[in-house]
């Protein structure tokens, strides 16, 4: 776990240990460019937070689309976000959209340097 830390200092709870799982056997190399991309392509629990409270002001679902959720995304816009239960419910889930996408994403990156 050490050795994650070291890498990925802002990772923490689940996808600290799933980038952990990820990362424990892989070479320096390969854990150099790991670490590269999906730094570049990672995005932070709060930006989620901040698309999701955009549905309070504006545009619902926007948190949505984003997250690759387009079916749900499109029916959050038109019923504003469930008349808004559905988006303070997924301000509260923020952490988990997150995950879902940097996991998604660390899946991709593993794929393309393995």
């Amino acid at each position: 776990m050490k050795n994650a830390l070291k890498h990925f200092p802002e990772l923490e709870g689940d996808e600290l240990h799933y980038i952990y799982n990820c990362v424990k056997d892989m070479p320096e190399e390969q854990l150099e460019l790991f670490k590269s991309t999906y730094k570049a392509r990672r995005k932070d629990p709060i930006f989620f937070l901040i698309l999701a409270m955009a549905g309070l002001f504006g545009v619902a679902g926007l948190h949505r689309f984003f997250a690759g959720h387009i079916g749900i995304g499109v029916i959050y816009f038109f019923t504003a976000g469930l008349c808004f239960i559905g988006t303070i419910v997924d301000m509260i889930n923020y952490k988990s959209f997150s995950f879902e996408y940097n996991r998604k994403h660390a899946l991709q990156i593993l794929g393309e340097i393995k």
